[in-house]
């Protein structure tokens, strides 16, 4: 079978793009080049890639297959490139991280101390709901995932990066806001405003109420923690976010913590990576990297791992 490297990055490139005109303004190329790449090795493979029914493009079983393929050696190639960087003394390469929406309150200024110390490393970030990161970590899209309730499906390393306090807020001039303690049972009335299920927050959230034999009254479920947090602070209900959503001024946006006693629930953030996975040099420093930065804001995470 007589394949390219190139076509296989550009083939990369059409399975996250799905239109050959994106692909083609993406790699710099036309879009004669990219529909002959494509043809080429669509021949070399002898199975269609992918088809185009109305204006919608699909990848078909054998690109799904080759998708894979595809992504094991470029990373692979990745993984070398970066070794001989290092050899030569160099710290460069590219990072893939990917992690839930939540965590996009932190991650971005640990990254940017970080990239401030390695300049030469490219930073691809994904800020998704916890469907789609599960999704990407699923196809081994991603060198790290940040979540914060890893899956029990998939075969996984996982090790607690942060905690992830999840605490009750209302607004400033809700009748509870007064109180300086309150009991769960004392929120029986009220109306919540929650992240939408299946997220980490959410998760977290329903399994500490089912534990107490506590009933929500949910009024809204919001996959967003900035609308959630709009929506209390206009008196519709109370809410439960992640203390990293919350900031350090909430009285700025006409928010309060409410003193409830068992919050707030104890959770964590992870970094998730699939178990067996090889990670590249700036993978691997950025995981350090990570791990400091905990210990340095008082969090207990082990050393990080050698990976060879």
């Amino acid at each position: 079978m007589n394949v390219t490297f190139r076509q296989l990055k550009l083939f990369l490139a059409l399975v996250e793009l799905r239109s050959l005109t994106a692909v083609a303004h993406s790699m710099h190329v036309t879009q004669p080049t990219i529909s002959m790449q494509m043809r080429d090795l669509q021949d070399a493979v002898g199975l269609p890639l992918y088809e185009v029914i109305g204006k919608q493009l699909y990848i078909t079983a054998a690109g799904e297959e080759l998708a894979i393929a595809a992504r094991a050696m470029t990373e692979e190639w990745s993984v070398f490139g970066q070794k001989i960087a290092a050899m030569q003394g160099l710290t460069q390469g590219r990072l893939r991280l990917a992690v839930v929406s939540t965590a996009k309150y932190f991650v971005p200024r640990m990254l940017g101390a970080f990239c401030r110390e390695f300049p030469e490393i490219d930073i691809a970030l994904e800020v998704q709901n916890r469907d789609g990161v599960l999704q990407r970590l699923r196809d081994n899209r991603d060198d790290l995932t940040i979540m914060s309730i890893p899956p029990k499906d998939l075969d996984i390393e996982q090790e607690i990066f942060l905690p992830n306090p999840l605490r009750v807020i209302a607004a400033v001039s809700h009748p509870l806001a007064g109180r300086k303690r309150l009991k769960l049972s004392d929120l029986a009335d009220e109306r919540f405003i929650l992240r939408e299920k299946g997220s980490g927050t959410r998760l977290a959230c329903d399994r500490y109420f089912a534990e107490q034999g506590f009933q929500a009254r949910v009024r809204l479920e919001l996959g967003s923690n900035e609308a959630i947090k709009q929506a209390v602070a206009a008196e519709m209900g109370i809410a439960v976010l992640s203390q990293h959503a919350l900031g350090e001024h909430l009285v700025d946006e006409s928010l309060l913590e409410l003193p409830v006693a068992g919050f707030p629930i104890h959770s964590n953030w992870y970094i998730v990576y699939p178990k067996g996975k090889r990670l590249t040099p700036v993978a691997q420093k950025f995981l350090s990297y990570l791990q400091a930065s905990a210990r340095a804001e008082g969090a207990v995470v082990p050393p990080a791992p050698v990976h060879r």
